[in-house]
């Protein structure tokens, strides 16, 4: 997944990846008008490691890294963990977001419950518990709901991509989660507690956007895609988003609240912020903040080579399951005009990370090939997506009969 934060860089960055791109791969994306920042590599990538801890590993590299003090270089991660951090002491290289502490206290399903009734920004009817005693304040408010033929969403307050999302229909079922939350609270000998619970409401669209704020406080705002998920769990984005120009201008001005907001909590950088709309059009402008990189983040880079206008696009992701390696080049060859080789060409996929092709080999268990699907309209990207999605299906079956 380091390979993400290959095209976010440019001339002039560094960026540090578990292994050597793929050159064809690095071929193509400089085809479509993509500059390539420098690459370092740890001596030994371990795949139970991630890209931070084989750093840390390598003393070379972080003598490189070091080296790149006089130059004024920030460590841009994912997300800020304590191995980032470590990282950033070790080679003297400042963080360009806050500091781990703070961004797991913005990423707190909670903190974005809190700071939507701050702003009074409209959200599901709903509560939020970070102790057992606003649990057991909540559960009356909850069994009324269930009891009128409702459902309620039971939220981890660090589950990400739809995990750590438990509906309920039942009172019987609640009762349980209530049991089992006393049970652990006893065992652990910890009241403490980290859920949000919300009524089910409709909806018609997921939404993400980010912003970027600054650190004096300053929010640029800076895309709006519509989210694709199943079940819960993210799958893509639609470009443009299918919103009106009044869900945009609300969507504008619950950035400034927000930033102002977290600024003053001492985050800056990066803000992905996930939103709804309900069935009549209507918005629900923050359901959860994300303070850290989004996968829609990395696909912007890329969309900026394409024309600015008459472009509709849906980035996904698609399984592979492959007994050996693939090749860039061998994917090409398989995709043929399918796959986007020029800011001109009318339609096609356009890869955004080849090494995860890879990845289910050493994993036992699927790869993923991530994408974006461009073309003039929706039924084009459509068609396309259906295209490309045989052709690995195939490509797939072909080989398990090599």
């Amino acid at each position: 997944m380091d390979e993400f934060a290959l095209t976010l860089a440019g001339p002039g960055d560094v960026v540090v990846l578990k292994e050597e791109p793929d050159s064809d791969y690095v071929d193509y994306l400089t085809a479509l008008g993509w500059q390539q920042p420098q690459v370092l590599v740890p001596a030994a990538s371990d795949p139970t490691r991630d890209v931070t801890e084989d750093a840390l590993a390598d003393g070379g590299l972080l003598e490189d890294l070091t080296g790149l003090r006089d130059q004024g270089a920030l460590i841009v991660a994912h997300g800020v963990s304590d191995r980032v951090e470590r990282l950033s002491r070790e080679c003297g290289l400042p963080l360009a977001a806050p500091a781990a502490d703070v961004c797991k206290h913005v990423n707190s399903k909670i903190y974005s419950r809190r700071l939507a009734e701050r702003l009074g920004l409209r959200q599901p009817a709903g509560r939020w518990c970070d102790s057992l005693e606003r649990w057991s304040q909540t559960l009356p408010w909850a069994r009324e709901v269930l009891r009128g033929g409702g459902k309620v969403a039971v939220k981890d307050a660090f589950g990400v991509s739809g995990k750590g999302i438990l509906q309920i229909s039942e009172v019987p079922r609640l009762d349980q989660l209530d049991r089992m939350f006393t049970q652990r609270s006893t065992r652990r000998g910890d009241r403490r507690l980290g859920v949000v619970v919300e009524e089910w409401v409709a909806k018609s669209a997921d939404l993400n956007y980010q912003f970027t704020l600054a650190r004096d406080g300053s929010v640029h705002l800076d895309f709006i895609k519509e989210a694709l998920t199943e079940n819960g769990v993210h799958m893509g984005h639609l470009v443009p988003a299918r919103i009106s120009a009044e869900v945009r201008d609300e969507i504008a001005a619950a950035t400034v609240g927000m930033g102002q907001t977290l600024a003053a909590d001492g985050y800056y950088g990066v803000v992905g912020v996930d939103a709804m709309l309900d069935p009549d059009g209507g918005l629900y402008p923050l359901t959860e903040i994300n303070a850290r990189n989004n996968m829609s983040t990395y696909q912007e880079s890329l969309l900026e080579l394409l024309p600015s206008s008459g472009v509709s696009a849906l980035a996904r992701h698609y399984p592979v399951v492959r007994p050996r390696p693939a090749s860039f080049g061998a994917v090409r060859a398989l995709l043929g005009d399918a796959l986007l080789t020029s800011p001109d060409d009318g339609s096609g996929l356009l890869v955004n990370n080849f090494a995860t092709v890879n990845s289910g080999i050493t994993a036992g268990g699927a790869g993923r090939l991530y994408g974006i699907l461009v073309g003039p309209d929706a039924e084009t990207v459509s068609a396309l997506d259906k295209r490309v999605t045989e052709l690995l299906a195939q490509w797939q079956e072909d080989s398990a009969h090599e």
